[in-house]
Parts: structure tokens; sequence; C-alpha cells
């Protein structure tokens, strides 16, 4: 069965990306438009300027879920990615993405995935203990097991595929029901220091500021927007000096749209002593370090998840 325009489907690959337009891919995306897509290759192919290139909006995880809004002879479709709220659509997240990335909604679509993918990197195995089936698969994978833990290995359904793949039981939990303690969001943050950052990305291959964000909260079962000003508002604002850890920081210059977001590793009465975890583009990899003078100067407020 097809891909079908206003019809919902589901990625079917380990890390999608969602583009501005197909006419933004350029020659080193290729790795990233297969199915499956070798999202490792594609970031370690590209140049610290590549990997700031504007034509990746986001990035969807396997089996995540889209509502096709149209379909291209030239295999592209354009999608609205209903886990990701944002600003631009009331829907969820816009763009664009190859349909052999995507494969038609089953009829458990609705059933609630009740384990998320807790390594950083991962594969899906054939069988337990067998050959790789889908390498690539990444922290904040929802899935839904199609069974009980043997030997050490939790059987899953994969989109696509019609048996249980397998992966090891240690890399998968239980999709947290309770709101995260500022501990449990520091503990899965911190766990993504040192990945490099990719305008867009939202995977331990690569991410961006709000991703991280949107990344962290995902792992931990909350649904957060995906841009840090989508993020900010959705938010509750609580007073500069009253801010905790776990909380956010977002920026903004003046007149302009918040810019960048991070996470509050500390509590810091005193404006000299904040510190904050978060994707930054300017040292291209995700850190925790205190506040420069320079990133005060444009700190807006402090937000509460």
């Amino acid at each position: 069965m097809d891909v079908r325009q206003g019809a919902e489907a589901v990625v079917g690959v380990a890390i999608a990306a969602l583009w501005r337009s197909p006419d933004a891919v350029r020659p080193v995306d290729a790795p990233a438009l297969g199915s499956p897509a070798d999202v490792g290759a594609w970031v370690a192919g590209m140049d610290a300027d590549q990997q700031v290139g504007d034509g990746v909006l986001s990035q969807l995880l396997l089996g995540e879920r889209v509502l096709v809004t149209e379909v291209r002879p030239d295999g592209w479709a354009h999608v609205v990615a209903v886990e990701q709220p944002s600003a631009l659509d009331p829907r969820g997240y816009p763009g664009w993405l190859p349909t052999s990335q995507l494969t038609p909604a089953g009829v458990d679509t609705d059933a609630t995935p009740r384990v998320v993918v807790d390594a950083t990197v991962t594969a899906l195995h054939a069988e337990a203990d067998g050959p790789v089936a889908l390498p690539g698969v990444v922290l904040g994978t929802r899935l839904t097991p199609a069974g009980h833990p043997v030997d050490g290995w939790h059987p899953v359904h994969a989109p696509g595929h019609t048996r249980p793949l397998w992966l090891p039981a240690a890399h998968v939990v239980s999709v947290p029901t309770a709101a995260p303690t500022p501990e449990q969001v520091l503990t899965v943050a911190t766990r993504l220091v040192g990945v490099g950052y990719l305008w867009g990305g939202l995977s331990a291959y690569g991410i961006d500021c709000s991703g991280l964000v949107h990344l962290v909260w995902r792992r931990l079962g909350v649904p957060v927007p995906r841009d840090a000003s989508d993020q900010a508002s959705a938010a509750h604002r609580v007073p500069l000096g009253s801010e905790r850890a776990g909380d956010l920081y977002s920026f903004a210059r003046p007149g302009s749209r918040i810019h960048h977001i991070g996470i509050v590793t500390a509590a810091a009465p005193d404006p000299t002593e904040r510190r904050m975890l978060h994707a930054c583009y300017r040292r291209r990899r995700v850190l925790e370090e205190p506040l420069t003078t320079e990133r005060t100067a444009t700190l807006v407020g402090a937000h509460r998840i």
C-alpha cells in the first residue's frame, strides 16, 4: 500500500530529515535521503559550515507519525509532523521528506508506545542477538513492545517490518508517565554533552539548541514544541533569580524573536553564577558552561516546563 495524500503515515527509517524544500537538498546530503538513511555518514561527510545550512528544519525518529498533505511524482512528500508542536501549523511541524522514508500507518497506529530508547544509539536486530536489520536507532525513539524480554533482548514492532525486531533490553525503558524531576532532566541532557552541533538536528549524531530541549523531554515522556521561541511560549515563565536546575533560559536580541535556548544546570540567585547546558552554535557542540557576559546581554527569560 502506498503513502497517500490526506492520510497518516509513520517514519520507516531510524532518522528522517525534514526539509524546507526538495530544492534545498545539496549533493552532500545524499546519505540522508536513502531508505535506510545513513545519518552518521551524512554528518561525517559535511564540513562545519555545511552542518549549519538551513535546508533541514528538523528530524523525525523511527515510528513518528505524520500527516501527509501532498505526494509528488518525483518521490517527495509534504508532511506535518504531528508529534512536534509548532506555531507554523496548528497540526504540527510542516516540511518535506522522501516518500521512501515513510510507510503507511497500520491498524495499530493509535497504540500507545510503551517503551522509549534510552541508549544514545542502538540497532534493531532481525532476531535476538541476530543480524542488524535497522541500524542507527537513537535516544528518544518510542516503540511498541511485541512481547516480553527474552534472554536480555526486547522484541518491538517496527514500521515496515512484518515480524518483530529485537534490541538489547538494557537499551529501552518504559515511557515515563510522571512529570520528570530536575535530576532526570539533567541526567538525560548530560549524556548528550559533546554531541556536535547540527542545524535541525534531533539526535546523538548532531543536534541544535531547541532539538536538545525537545529530545530530552521526549525521552522523559513530555511533548514540547520543536523551536526555541515556541518552547519558551509553551513553558511557564519564572522570574530571573528564582530559576532552578532543569528550567530553561531563553535568549533574543532587541526587537527579535528568541533565537537560542538552554537548560539551567544550577539555581543562581546571583546573576554572575548562572550556568546552562546547551547546543552551542558558536562552539559547534553540546556543552555545559557559565553564561558569558555576551550571552547574558541577550538573556530574556527563564521558563519551566
